[in-house]
């Protein structure tokens, strides 16, 4: 039976309580609560079994008035109608956040042409917050990235494109995750395999573009520009990609999109031309959000995984890990890809 705890039923656990049952003093219960040096291992431990056992959470108001930490951290995205990735992305980062009693906060740019540096600078200095997450394209924007660096704010970006050493940044990679997706369908028997890309200004459709042409080039399969058709990441644009495409005399028997909102639209394209999948039209995408299991049918696509990313930024920042004292101090961390098959891919009919 575990041992019951003297305050067992106290409403509000507080660094007292947790520094008199753990046997320690008050300094050294915060410094294994704000991870700081200075503690043995075992009494690590100990403190942060209780912490977990009673339930502490640190108030966050009165940390940060006796630190110069504001115990906040920022989200950045450019924007916030790719509903499922936002989601995906503020659930990992919580996870971290309330691991180590931060708070999250999400913030929109649209450019720094419509708001202006000196207005993100602004908000930046106005939010206080301890590091920032940069997600995709926000992480690759050049004005972005100096207001950030010009206020010396911590940062971690996730999928980043480029300049790799400017910060620590968290990735998947879409290149080969985007190559087996193509190399699976060519492995059914497809060899008319079209693609829907994502934005130019997204490097995840670059590297996902890269993996699909080094798939048909792999297998010697036959490049031709106009089975590439230019997306958004939006389901619309996936919808007037894969109309055009079906339009072709020589039309495809499989769509790969570069995300799922714009497999999704595929789908409508496809219901809209009579071809059922994937009897007649094999439909893949990348992503796997709601969409893809909700869709009809439910949706052959990569897993990316999303929120075990933006944890992985989030308790990069709170380790220390982007602070501006130690630029250079660059850490990748990599998570892993895989394929989910569901309904929508199958090998072409013979006459195909």
């Amino acid at each position: 039976m575990p041992m019951r705890s003297r305050i067992d039923g106290l409403k509000d656990v507080t660094i007292v309580d947790i520094a008199r049952e753990a046997g320690v003093s008050i300094k050294t219960v915060s410094r294994v609560i704000n991870r700081e040096e200075g503690v043995g291992a075992e009494t690590r431990l100990r403190v942060e079994a209780l912490v977990e056992q009673l339930g502490y959470r640190p108030n966050v108001s009165a940390r940060s008035l006796s630190s110069r930490r504001s115990y906040l951290i920022g989200v950045i995205f450019m924007r916030l109608g790719a509903y499922h990735y936002v989601g995906e992305v503020q659930v990992g980062a919580m996870r971290a956040c309330r691991r180590a009693g931060y708070h999250l906060v999400v913030e929109q740019v649209l450019s720094t042409d419509s708001v202006g540096p000196g207005a993100l600078a602004q908000a930046l200095t106005a939010a206080r917050f301890d590091g920032v997450i940069l997600t995709p394209p926000t992480c690759d924007d050049p004005e972005v990235l100096a207001v950030i660096e010009a206020a010396d704010l911590s940062f971690v970006r996730i999928a980043p494109d480029q300049d790799f050493s400017r910060s620590p940044y968290v990735f998947t990679d879409d290149y080969a995750a985007a190559r087996e997706m193509t190399i699976r369908l060519w492995d059914m028997g497809h060899r008319r395999i079209a693609f829907i890309d994502g934005p130019p200004e997204h490097g995840s459709a670059r590297r996902r573009r890269e993996g699909y042409l080094a798939a048909l080039q792999a297998r010697g399969g036959e490049i031709r520009p106009e089975w590439i058709a230019p997306g958004t990441y939006y389901s619309l644009s996936g919808f007037n990609a894969a109309e055009a495409l079906l339009s072709l005399p020589d039309r495809p028997t499989a769509i790969f999109a570069a995300n799922d909102e714009m497999a999704v639209g595929a789908l409508a394209a496809a219901a809209k031309h009579g071809l059922s999948v994937p009897r007649d039209l094999s439909v893949v995408g990348f992503d796997d959000g709601p969409s893809a299991e909700s869709s009809w049918p439910p949706l052959t696509t990569v897993h990316q995984p999303t929120a075990e990313m933006a944890e992985a930024a989030a308790q990069m920042l709170i380790e220390g890990f982007g602070d501006p004292r130690f630029r250079g101090r660059t850490k990748a961390r990599q998570l892993d890809f895989h394929i989910v098959e569901r309904a929508s891919a199958t090998p072409p009919l013979p006459e195909a």
